[in-house]
């Protein structure tokens, strides 16, 4: 199949000779033929030398890649390359493991389908788009997820707020493939609600799930405080360690409802846990109890760059009253998932939080996303999940 031609300006091949998934708009020469944005382009050198295969957009990314190679975008392509993510998933013992019904399949960068991210919620995946390419490939998506895993029924389509808006697709959540409302999924044997039709993201944040399984190591007997708890993740994983009291604090009334309920599915009766529907920050001001096990992980505090100052003093802020609050011999999680913000950026804002506490601290873990969350090699924009667990005397 023949598809329009990007062709670059003269040297700026040399991303792609790295193998790096995007082309800049600054980088294009000249484009031959009709293009309009989701549209599948070849890219060639400024010598007409075919480069790669992507889908075009308007903005400063011009085009994603979907292959380096002179391959058709068919219903085999999205079959092969979505069963490579599959595969890998088997590899990792997410996929059709009794004990995990829930991980990520698709991971756009990091599974070589840019824009694209499929969530596993048992017998539902959940489809999210962010860029017009994917929305338009959303049937050969879905049909291609049902043939593949394993017990899948239902495919949930759910890119209203992740697409560019001013594509104006008119994009509506729904299904594209079944029907099912909120449903329970398993993640190291403990369960969890998941709402995908109402909840944040896809409906779970699943990339938190090897540092929540860390977490319960040190739990023990420890007074927790679970910050921007959303469901009550950290919470569930608290309890199953031995915490001795577990408080959940989040904005959301509605997330806070559900966080109960899943402690109820997992310890019911348990007196150890109370959740606050409250903002963060109010809560460490206003709160007398002494905790020795804290867990910040906040939403993105940036995802511009131009707020990006802004974002640091955030961390560092949320950090300072954290180490105010601690216990001594206390332990502290501490998370950034802002994909601009650089691990050392992070880690600054925490030192300068450190600092201003006058505290021995030590760091005990550096944390990242988990595998089922992948980085491509040549893309080290695709690393976003960055943590510490520190030690406080």
């Amino acid at each position: 199949m023949i598809y329009p031609k990007i062709i670059l300006k003269k040297g700026k091949e040399e991303p792609l000779l790295r193998f790096h998934p995007w082309i800049f708009s600054g980088a294009i020469f000249r484009i031959e033929g009709t293009v309009h944005e989701g549209d599948i382009v070849e890219v060639h050198s400024a010598n007409n030398e075919l480069m790669a295969v992507g889908h075009y957009q308007i903005g400063s990314i011009a085009v994603r890649i979907l292959s380096f190679s002179n391959i058709a975008i068919d219903d085999n392509f999205w079959m092969n390359t979505i069963q490579q993510a599959y595969t890998l998933r088997k590899t990792l013992h997410l996929a059709e493991n009794e004990l995990f019904t829930t991980y990520r399949l698709i991971h756009g960068e990091g599974d070589h389908l840019p824009g694209l991210i499929v969530d596993i919620y048992g017998e539902t995946a959940v489809i999210q788009a962010h860029s017009v390419g994917m929305h338009h490939s959303r049937v050969v998506i879905a049909n291609s997820l049902i043939n593949i895993v394993k017990g899948l029924k239902n495919v949930y389509y759910k890119s209203e707020v992740t697409l560019p808006f001013k594509a104006n697709l008119a994009a509506e959540d729904g299904y594209l493939i079944g029907n099912a409302e909120k449903g329970i999924v398993k993640e190291s044997g403990l369960l969890f609600l998941v709402d995908w039709i109402h909840g944040q993201k896809t409906g779970f944040f699943v990339d938190q799930r090897e540092n929540r399984k860390l977490l319960q190591y040190y739990a023990n007997g420890r007074t927790m405080l679970n910050l921007f708890g959303y469901t009550g993740g950290f919470s569930i994983y608290g309890l199953q360690g031995g915490a001795a009291l577990v408080h959940s604090v989040d904005s959301s009334a509605r997330a806070i409802e559900v966080t109960n309920e899943n402690v109820a599915l997992n310890f019911p009766n348990d007196t150890r846990h109370q959740a606050f529907a409250e903002d963060a920050f109010k809560f460490l001001n206003q709160s007398n109890t002494t905790y020795d096990l804290i867990i910040l992980d906040p939403p993105a505090f940036a995802k511009h760059k131009n707020v990006l100052h802004n974002a640091l003093q955030g961390y560092r802020k949320l950090n300072a009253q954290a180490f105010e609050k601690i216990a001594p011999n206390g332990i502290l999680f501490t998370f950034s998932c802002s994909q601009i913000v650089s691990k050392e950026q992070f880690r600054l804002a925490v030192f300068t939080a450190a600092a201003q506490s006058g505290r021995r601290i030590r760091i005990l873990h550096q944390l990242s996303q988990p595998a089922d969350h992948p980085i491509n090699i040549y893309h080290v924009e695709g690393e976003y999940l960055k943590g510490l667990v520190l030690y406080v005397e």
